[in-house]
């Protein structure tokens, strides 16, 4: 379903950590025009509002519409940047200076809302006489919300303030390890799987499943190594026989056919309310991804491709031919001359550089000929493949590289994609190699880069990041360990002075 914000409530939902000393009556003035959490949290409505409210944050241009892209694709060997905008710049090829940059600083903030929303869900709503099925489904899903938000931000912060209870002003929590924070992320989805449903009727698709859970368990194993237990819940979400894989490849990521067979986790957007602002009720619900990646005359073109990434495509078609994702993926000369109903260059076109390569995943052009701020395209968190993929690279570290091969001639054997199988034997390394190329091809521009990255240690030794400078000139840049991680915002550290900030800043 595409959740709406008129459905949903304020309830004072900013979470800073803590925040600067203000007039005690001034914050704690009732508006007149929105209930307050003492008129709130009554009924088994409220408690529905107040999850819708959870899900919510993750269309604010911060998170999932917009920042979150930034950090996971943005900044990988997939693409690069020729924006003006120097802050920008500066942060997508690893100068960022300034701790209170808002690229980052705003995607904390806003993941740490939604924490907050979550923890407000889960101290409420257990006083809430109704439904006992009902009350723990949606404690579960604040509890699956609540740990996507700590991933991402473990992912690309490290260590955190863990907030686990309703915070208020004073507020003030230890900041822990990241291997902390994803086993608290384990035990709270350990939980949810119990309580979630398989599969939910028309009228709620978008809301978290068990399978959802189990899938975003095993990406926390993943960035353990704990090759063993990240196969358990793969194995799970595999034999559950809720998930395959949608026949044409392009499903994934336009704005029909959402929420299929393939879609284990995504972001419900709209584009149909035009109102600038996207956190109070009536507010716009589009996501901004498809204006700032869009190509030159359509978009900002913030964030381009790599040509590397394009070269990536060398597999063929049974019975010949490049492989379509290549084109399902990337703007091209070579592949897609015409775009947006132009062409490249030439009379009537965009007169675009033809050996400029630009993202094509996520964007409108096959259903009109422009973009704004308001996309309905729902971003596609987990897709069925990438479990898949993830699994075959789990059994492969466990020494069985064989086992690995059907599950990537699955995702090779799409019927629209209808590559080549693998046959044969594969060493352990060689099995490595492959998959990193199979998830590259399949999953490029999906905001899975940066975690593979992590988890294959390139950050981590010279030969590694030298394999990153050979694909992408802007890792000349990359400072190790500094770089790894994002600061922690400045602004947090003024306000409480036992957080510490991450090396190099």
């Amino acid at each position: 379903m595409k959740f709406s914000k008129n459905s949903l409530i304020a309830l004072g939902s900013v979470l800073l950590l803590s925040t600067t000393s203000c007039n005690k009556d001034l914050l704690e003035q009732v508006d007149p025009n929105v209930p307050s959490t003492a008129q709130f949290w009554k009924t088994a409505d409220d408690a529905n509002r107040g999850v819708l409210a959870v899900y919510s944050g993750q269309q604010i241009f911060s998170t999932y519409s917009l920042y979150w892209h930034f950090a996971t694709t943005g900044r990988t060997d997939e693409s690069f940047t020729n924006t003006p905008d120097g802050g920008l710049n500066q942060y997508l090829v690893f100068r960022q200076i300034s701790t209170t940059d808002g690229r980052s600083a705003f995607l904390w903030n806003d993941m740490y809302r939604m924490i907050f929303r979550a923890n407000q869900v889960l101290t409420k709503v257990p006083g809430i006489d109704m439904d006992a099925t009902q009350k723990k489904q949606i404690l579960a899903e604040a509890l699956f919300l609540r740990s996507l938000c700590y991933y991402d931000l473990a992912l690309l912060f490290g260590n955190l303030p863990l907030v686990t209870t309703l915070a208020d002003a004073t507020t003030r929590v230890p900041q822990v390890s990241q291997d902390v924070v994803y086993g608290q992320i384990i035990k709270d989805l350990t939980t949810a799987k119990a309580d979630l449903p398989a599969s939910y009727d028309a009228t709620n698709l978008g809301r978290a499943t068990r399978g959802a859970a189990a899938a975003l368990m095993g990406k926390v194993y993943m960035q353990q190594r704990n090759w063993s237990e990240a196969s358990k819940q793969f194995a799970e979400v595999i034999g559950s026989g809720k998930y395959s894989l949608v026949a044409n490849y392009a499903d994934n990521f336009t704005e029909s056919n959402e929420n299929n067979s393939e879609s284990i986790y995504e972001v419900q957007f709209s584009g149909v309310n035009k109102t600038f602002g996207q956190d109070f009720p009536g507010a716009a619900e589009g996501n901004e991804r498809a204006q700032f990646f869009g190509p030159p005359g359509i978009g900002f073109t913030d964030v381009e491709v790599r040509r590397w990434l394009f070269q990536e495509y060398y597999d063929t078609r049974v019975g010949g031919g490049v492989d379509p994702r290549r084109d399902n993926t990337i703007f091209s000369a070579t592949g897609t001359p015409t775009l947006y109903g132009k062409t490249f260059v030439g009379v009537g076109g965009l007169n675009i550089n033809p050996t400029r390569l630009l993202w094509r995943k996520y964007q409108n052009d096959r259903t009109r000929n422009f973009e704004d701020f308001f996309s309905g395209i729902n971003i596609r968190l987990i897709r069925y493949a990438d479990v898949l993929l993830m699994q075959a690279e789990a059994l492969n570290e466990l020494g069985q590289p064989g086992a690995a091969i059907p599950l990537i001639n699955q995702v090779r054997q799409r019927a629209s994609v209808n590559l080549t199988p693998l046959t044969g034997t594969f060493t352990q390394e060689a099995m490595r190699d492959q998959i990193r190329h199979e998830r590259i091809t399949e999953l490029a521009g999906e905001g899975t880069r940066w975690s593979d990255i992590v988890r294959y240690g390139l950050f981590d030794t010279a030969a590694g990041l030298n394999e990153l400078r050979a694909r992408d000139a802007d890792f000349n840049n990359f400072i190790s360990p500094k770089n790894k991680l994002l600061p922690i915002p400045q602004t947090e550290i003024d306000i409480d002075k036992n957080l510490r900030q991450n090396p190099g800043f």
